[in-house]
């Protein structure tokens, strides 16, 4: 009987995993690898930060989602090389040898080459990073009630947000409300009301990936809610709790990053041309010029589609590319077909949510915004969201938050140091 064929599997997010779930043959075995234990929801990683939701409502363990699963097996573990030539992958203890590699790593924080800034800023890519925000929102707030500085008041109740994209006005947003609104009951000494949300933004609209129409509406929304836009303003430095937009020094206890991205630097180890985000450019199967047995999918892949579109570094362009490498590999071990057919995208549409009861969203040709988007909002990420119990918590935390205005998981541990 020969050798079942060997197929590694970097990243277990919505690329990853998807082609791990669709992948089946006997006459291969899986070894998914994550840094992570568990499957990270990321489009509500926002809500973990402001307090909406709770930790284990976006995340699941990888071995649950994939435990009927005999034929993979599941490591948490870094990798630490990739050898195309010898077909390895060096891990932290261990080196596995591949057959076919699938590498669905993501994405992580860029700042433009001003790396310092990290250390004053906090990004959004992992609940890590969610829980920090929420502890150091939270804590700035409590800290301002115990004082009775007003400059130093306004410091700690300023909150700014560095980037208009989706994460960004989603975050700028829930933020607003929490501050505004939510807060406005729970103080006594200060008034959560006069608190500042900024979002700044090197363009000069919001949303830049969607219509003007749809952009507008975002910005009506956001300014109605309280928050303050810089747009046409880069950001011109960044230290400890004071950001320089503009010309203006802001200080502010909350700085939180969501402004720029650039692939895994591992991707940088495989062959191939690299965009000056460090996404790898594919074939149209998505596999590597001159080494068709190495698959990059997601945010990582630099990839125009069969039908001239360029693939968007979204969840469903890296779900839909999994599945298509699943197909591929299937039908080769199967001897249907040596002749792969091309990735081709399809366009489910674009939504972001602005606080509550408003969202916007773009199907095609369709645009619309307000109630009814902020409904189909809710309703898409919970059909996505992986596994029942988190479903049913998320509709319960969402149906006690807008009933009672009451963010349900606001608890936190008082940092050791800021």
């Amino acid at each position: 009987m020969p050798e079942k064929k060997h197929i590694v599997v970097l990243g277990a997010g919505f690329g990853g995993l998807t082609f791990t779930q669709k992948f089946r043959h006997p006459n291969a075995r899986i070894t998914i690898i994550d840094r992570q234990n568990h499957h990270l929801f990321q489009p509500l990683l926002y809500q973990v930060a402001t307090g909406g939701l709770a930790m284990p409502d976006i995340a699941e363990p990888v071995r649950t989602i994939l435990s009927r699963r005999e034929d993979v097996q599941v490591l948490m573990d870094s990798a630490q090389s990739i050898d195309t030539e010898k077909k390895t992958v060096e891990l932290s203890h261990q080196t596995l040898h591949y057959d076919y590699l699938v590498v669905a790593l993501g994405m992580v924080n860029s700042y433009f080459g001003n790396d310092a800034w990290a250390q004053h800023t906090i990004g959004l890519k992992s609940l890590n990073e969610a829980r920090r925000i929420r502890q150091r929102v939270l804590n700035a707030f409590e800290q301002a009630e115990a004082l009775h500085d007003p400059s130093e008041r306004q410091r700690l109740m300023t909150v700014v947000v560095v980037g208009a994209g989706p994460t960004g006005v989603e975050m700028a947003g829930a933020l607003s409300e929490l501050t505004k609104r939510v807060f406005k009951k729970d103080f006594r000494s200060i008034k959560p009301e006069q608190s500042r949300i900024i979002l700044v933004e090197a363009a000069d609209r919001v949303l830049t990936m969607y219509s003007e129409a749809s952009s507008a509406k975002a910005q009506e929304s956001l300014e109605r809610m309280g928050v303050e836009l810089k747009l046409n303003q880069a950001v011109e430095d960044i230290s400890e709790a004071c950001i320089t937009v503009g010309g203006e020094r802001i200080e502010a206890e909350s700085i939180i990053w969501t402004a720029g991205v650039q692939a895994n630097p591992l991707v940088d180890q495989l062959p191939g041309d690299h965009n000056r985000k460090g996404q790898i450019a594919t074939e149209p199967d998505c596999s590597l010029r001159g080494h068709p047995e190495v698959f990059a999918i997601g945010d990582i892949a630099d990839l125009v589609d069969c039908k001239g579109v360029r693939v968007p570094g979204v969840s469903p362009a890296a779900m839909q590319m999994g599945k298509h490498v699943a197909r591929i590999l299937e039908n080769e071990l199967n001897e249907k077909s040596k002749a792969r057919p091309p990735f081709a995208y399809l366009d489910k549409g674009s939504m972001a949510t602005i606080g509550r009861s408003s969202a916007v969203a773009e199907f095609g040709k369709f645009q619309f915004s307000g109630f009814p988007a902020w409904l189909l909002w809710l309703a898409v990420h919970l059909v996505f969201l992986i596994g029942f119990r988190n479903r049913l918590a998320v509709l319960i935390q969402w149906m006690y938050a807008y009933t009672k205005y009451r963010p349900g998981a606001r608890v936190f541990e008082k940092p050791t140091q800021n």
